[in-house]
């Protein structure tokens, strides 16, 4: 129960440092749906390098789209990753065995992307994994890049929003005494 309660503490406090970027929030909502969507599309390890360069051609917040790729880490790639291809082999007609995906998944979650190691099992896996993984990390990003936009959008309103309340009545007090 108390990590339950640490980790919600922690949500709390990141939500915070999320809605008091100095920015509006259309910059800091699109900044964080393009780190979902390089988050769910791209595979873990080259994310930064294409989410940071996106963020400045198109004109979002850097700290959006680098947290936002941390949908996919360590350890929610366990879990994510061998969906996101189920969802693409089915998506191309079944094409894979559990098996082959688990496989692909733990050769791939063992190996550096930038080494030679990296890139020798990924072009061991085959054509039909890779392109299941990639058409199963477009349909996560087409699924959660709006929402994440909407909901990070909407969280820094209500937040700027809360704060001008309060702020207006500190004023308030201020002046009746």
């Amino acid at each position: 129960m108390k990590l339950l309660n640490r980790w919600g503490r922690q949500a709390r406090i990141f939500l915070k440092k999320i809605v008091r970027e100095k920015a509006s929030p259309e910059y800091i909502a699109k900044g964080w749906a393009l780190g979902m969507f390089i988050g769910c599309f791209i595979p873990f390890g080259c994310q930064l390098i294409i989410s940071i360069p996106l963020s400045y051609k198109m004109k979002c917040s850097k700290i959006g789209a680098t947290l936002g790729t941390l949908i996919t880490n360590p350890v929610s790639i366990i879990f994510l990753y061998p969906l996101q291809c189920v969802i693409g082999s089915t998506l191309c007609g079944g094409i894979l065995s559990p098996q082959a995906i688990e496989e692909g998944v733990q050769k791939l979650s063992n190996a550096s992307v930038f080494s030679a190691e990296g890139l020798k099992v990924i072009s061991s896996m085959g054509g039909d994994l890779i392109a299941s993984f990639f058409l199963g990390g477009l349909v996560y990003a087409l699924v959660l890049t709006p929402i994440t936009y909407i909901f990070i959008k909407k969280a820094v309103i209500a937040h700027r929003k809360k704060a001008e309340e309060k702020k207006r009545g500190k004023s308030i007090q201020k002046t009746s005494h």
